[in-house]
């Protein structure tokens, strides 16, 4: 594994961080009924890409 590649692991994982909060957040106080959703789907592609550079 290069440098981008564990660099690009750490970003992905500060972004699942994130985004777990602020589903968190969506779900306690839901304003938007389209945002939930959309950062589920969100978080689903962040864990399948680091996931996908994990197996590499």
């Amino acid at each position: 594994m290069d440098k981008k590649e564990k660099k690009r692991l750490e970003v992905l994982q500060q972004k699942i961080a994130k985004l777990q909060q602020l589903l968190t957040g969506a779900k306690q106080q839901p304003d938007d009924p389209a945002e939930v959703p959309r950062l589920e789907k969100e978080l689903a592609a962040a864990h399948a890409e680091l996931s996908k550079l994990k197996n590499i």
